[in-house]
C-alpha cells in the first residue's frame, strides 16, 4: 500500500526531468503541443515567432508515396514524415558508399547516395511511414496520433565544408535556455557534448561519447538562444533544435517529449538538475 501511495504521489509532484517529461506526456493536452510535433504545421509557428528566413525550404509535401514519383526532386534532399520523430531519409553525395535504403521501410534513419535512392525504394519507404501510428512504444505519445499523415521532402543543409552540420539542441525552461546539447557525425562517428548557454562544457553523458576535441563556441551561438526562447515563449518546457550553417541559422524541430521521457543522464545527479528548473502546471489549459 506504501509503495501505491509513493508511485502516485511522484505522478502528482514530479521532481526530476524525466519525470515531469512523462507528466508532461499525460498531462499536457493542448493544441500546441501537437502543432510543435506536426513537422509540417510547426512551420507556420516558426515564421510567426522568429521569421520563415529561418526555415530549410520545402521542396514537396505529398499525403501518398506514389506522389514523389511526379516530383522532380534534385539530386540531394531530405526526405520525413510529419507523424514522427528522429527518422528521415538523407540523400547526398557525401553518404558512405556502402550505405543502402532497407527494403522493409519502417521508421528509418538512413544517409544515402543519390544512386542509391531509387524512387521505387522511396515511395514504399514513404507509403510505409503513412500506413503507420508513431509513437505506439512503451511511452505511448499520444500527440502523433493527431498530426495528419504526410511526407515533406526538404532541402539538404549542410555546413561550409559540405557536411551534415552539428545538431544544436536548446533545452528551454519557462522561456530561458538551460542546457545545449550538440550532436555531430550523425552517420559516423557520432559524440554528443553538453553546455551551459555561457559554452561551459557539462561534465554529463548522455549516452554517446564527447568530441575528442573540445567544440568551439558557435559564431552564431547568441542568435540560436535569442530563436530558442522566442519559439518558447509561453512554454513551460520545450527542447528546440537548429542547425548553424556559418550563413544562416535553420530551424530543426521542436521537442516536447525528449526521447518519450527515458533521457540518460551519467552522472545521474543531472537527471534533478535539469528538472530543478522546471516547475509543472499543475493544470495543464
Amino acid at each position: 500500500m506504501l509503495v501505491r501511495w509513493w508511485r502516485l504521489w511522484r505522478t502528482r509532484h514530479p521532481e526530476t526531468f524525466r519525470e515531469k517529461v512523462r507528466y508532461k506526456m499525460l498531462r499536457d493536452r493542448r493544441p500546441i503541443i501537437v502543432t510543435f510535433a506536426d513537422k509540417v504545421a510547426v512551420r507556420d509557428h516558426v515564421a510567426e515567432a522568429v521569421g520563415a528566413q529561418y526555415l530549410p525550404s520545402v521542396h514537396a509535401i505529398v499525403e501518398s508515396g506514389p506522389a514523389l514519383r511526379e516530383l522532380q526532386l534534385p539530386e540531394e534532399f531530405v526526405m520525413k514524415p510529419s507523424h514522427g520523430s528522429g527518422t528521415a531519409v538523407i540523400v547526398s553525395h557525401r553518404a558512405l558508399a556502402g550505405a543502402r535504403l532497407p527494403t522493409d521501410g519502417n521508421w528509418v534513419y538512413r544517409h544515402v547516395r543519390p544512386e542509391h535512392a531509387p524512387a521505387a525504394q522511396l515511395i514504399a519507404i514513404a507509403d510505409d511511414w503513412l500506413s503507420q501510428l508513431y509513437g505506439q512504444g512503451p511511452n505511448r505519445e499520444w500527440v502523433y496520433g493527431r498530426v495528419p499523415r504526410r511526407v515533406i521532402v526538404e532541402e539538404l543543409l549542410t555546413d561550409g565544408d559540405g557536411r551534415l552540420p552539428d545538431d544544436y539542441k536548446f533545452f528551454v525552461f519557462h522561456g530561458r535556455c538551460r542546457y545545449i546539447q550538440v550532436d555531430r557525425g550523425r552517420f559516423g562517428n557520432r559524440t554528443q557534448d553538453f553546455f551551459r548557454p555561457d559554452w561551459t562544457h557539462l561534465p554529463l553523458s548522455g549516452g554517446p561519447p564527447w568530441a575528442p576535441v573540445p567544440l568551439p563556441r558557435p559564431n552564431a551561438l547568441d542568435e540560436m538562444i535569442a530563436i530558442a526562447e522566442r519559439l518558447a515563449t509561453g512554454i513551460d518546457f520545450v527542447r528546440v533544435d537548429l542547425y548553424d550553417l556559418g550563413e544562416r541559422v535553420v530551424f530543426g524541430e521542436l521537442t516536447s517529449f525528449p526521447a518519450g521521457g527515458d533521457s540518460p543522464f551519467d552522472p545521474e545527479e543531472f537527471n534533478a538538475e535539469f528538472g530543478s528548473w522546471w516547475t509543472v502546471p499543475r493544470r495543464y489549459r
